[in-house]
């Protein structure tokens, strides 16, 4: 707690001498490492997701959560894939944040995300849109590289500025729920995009899953005639692009995993309500 303290006043004063250069760099970063300028700590992100789930998690009415006690079945099959893709070695925060996840119960959202400190929030309607374990598994390892990369709090700060994200830490209520309504419909910059695809292949190459699972979705999205991406995958770069990208970085890595594991996945689905 004094630790957490000494670093917010910390922040306080180191603010208007880096809020303009934050500006500047907090769109750069390095596809490969996710390394890009964060005024904030692991540890305040820990504090800020955790905050932003208790707030989700608190509207059940805006945020049907499926509970995990009552559904043992579909929480084990999800965090086993979780489990794979954090056990790849590639993972850099892997022991650092929380990688819990909920499953919210609204068949009509296309939609995943991921707080910061690696709280993951996945929709039944986006489950049920895919056909195979490994198109899943793309998407929940994008989720992760953007909070393993740290983008939220990078994009965050250029939204509602480094005082906001301060109210939030110092417990304003009213901030809270601002900062998790725009967390939720989330655009991240085109660099953010990029390295979120990238990592989702980079997690993926050493499992047995085709490491290119993430291309799928966008091959499934163009087969239905170019339909307008959910928010949690930008439109930006172009679904075109990104297949490629997913494509070229899978040849890049030498991934050879080939598994899509689909009767697997039709059973949990079968088990959802």
């Amino acid at each position: 707690m004094y630790l957490f303290l000494f670093s917010l006043l910390d922040m306080r004063k180191r603010l208007l001498v880096f809020t303009g250069l934050l500006l500047m760099l907090s769109a750069c970063g390095n596809k490969q490492t996710g390394a890009g300028f964060n005024l904030f700590t692991i540890e305040q992100d820990r504090q800020l997701g955790a905050q932003v789930a208790a707030e989700i998690e608190s509207n059940p009415q805006e945020y049907p959560i499926l509970d995990s006690a009552s559904n043992i079945q579909a929480y084990r099959y999800i965090y086993a894939m979780r489990d794979k893709l954090l056990n790849s070695g590639n993972v850099r925060l892997k022991d650092d944040f929380q990688w819990r996840i909920r499953i919210i119960r609204d068949d009509n959202t296309l939609n995943a995300f991921c707080t910061p400190g690696g709280y993951i929030y996945i929709y039944t309607g986006l489950i049920k849109f895919l056909d195979a374990e490994d198109q899943l598994a793309g998407v929940l390892a994008h989720e992760i590289a953007h909070a393993d990369f740290r983008h939220s709090t990078r994009q965050m700060t250029r939204m509602y500025g480094v005082q906001m994200l301060l109210s939030v830490l110092a417990g304003n209520r009213e901030a809270l729920k601002q900062v998790t309504g725009g967390l939720i419909g989330l655009k991240f910059s085109r660099g953010h995009e990029e390295e979120a695809d990238y990592g989702s292949v980079l997690y993926m190459c050493p499992t047995d899953y085709d490491a290119a699972g993430g291309a799928t979705f966008f091959e499934k999205l163009e087969a239905m005639g170019g339909a307008q991406s959910p928010q949690f995958l930008s439109s930006h770069p172009s679904p075109t692009n990104r297949i490629a990208h997913f494509h070229e970085t899978k040849l890049e890595k030498g991934c050879n995993g080939n598994q899509t594991f689909a009767s697997e996945y039709a059973q949990f689905k079968a088990i959802l309500p």
